[in-house]
């Protein structure tokens, strides 16, 4: 497993297991940026029928062209903001719904042979009921390589 998000909606936890992880800083016209992809796992097996989860299935959550001083990532936070000039964060709900992240903090570091990690918390838009109060969610993944398993026959 690549990792978890959790919702922290008032009328339940809802887990999320990652699928497909991405990060990386970019170097373009001499200024770096921040690139993160998150998918979710689509697998509702673990979700019971009447969970708000299970009318959201997959989630893809992700920051882009967000500049950094340097492509070093590992020590490192962030505070992601959106403004009326700059939309940074972006939220797939994978459907007509629109969902918004915001307060986004994300803390990047490298735990001892297991690679790469990031912890992102922040708030996300309440997509599942409508409520105008956004909902907490902390997210931990890590970005080590999938190994691919070749039986020879």
């Amino acid at each position: 497993m690549k990792g978890i998000l959790k919702i922290y909606h008032p009328e339940e936890t809802l887990k999320y297991n990652l699928d497909r992880t991405y990060c990386k800083a970019v170097y373009i016209n001499k200024q770096h940026f921040l690139e993160v992809e998150i998918l979710t796992d689509d697998s509702v097996e673990h979700v019971d029928d009447d969970s708000l989860q299970y009318n959201f299935p997959q989630l893809r959550l992700s920051v882009s062209d967000f500049p950094i001083e340097d492509d070093v990532l590992e020590g490192k936070t962030f505070e992601v903001e959106d403004s009326d000039e700059n939309f940074f964060t972006e939220v797939d709900l994978f459907d007509d719904e629109d969902a918004y992240v915001f307060n986004n903090k994300l803390n990047f570091c490298n735990e001892a042979e297991k690679g790469l990690h990031l912890y992102w918390q922040g708030e996300i838009s309440d997509f599942y009921t409508g409520s105008d109060e956004p909902i907490s969610f902390k997210l931990k993944c890590n970005f080590l390589p999938d190994e691919i398993k070749i039986d020879e026959d």
